[in-house]
């Protein structure tokens, strides 16, 4: 896949190379996919949760569960 740019977003990709260590400008564009990648999953399930019944109330019971099932993996 060839991408053609404008000089100023081809300065701007070289520069972002060259500051944040990628190897190439291809390894700066497949990390700029792979966050819009997880954004995009991110969104959908923002929309799914809020398209989702209500659940009961969440109070220190809860929390206090989550946290014995989470010591209860630990170990």
């Amino acid at each position: 896949m060839n991408i053609s740019l404008p000089d100023t977003l081809k300065a701007f990709v070289d520069e972002q190379v060259n500051q944040r260590g990628y190897g190439s400008s291809s390894e700066y564009v497949r990390e700029l996919i792979r966050k819009d990648q997880d954004r995009q999953h991110l969104r959908s399930l923002l929309l799914a949760g809020a398209d989702s019944a209500p659940t009961a109330p969440v109070d220190s019971d809860y929390f206090d569960a989550l946290r014995a099932r989470v010591r209860s993996a630990r170990g």
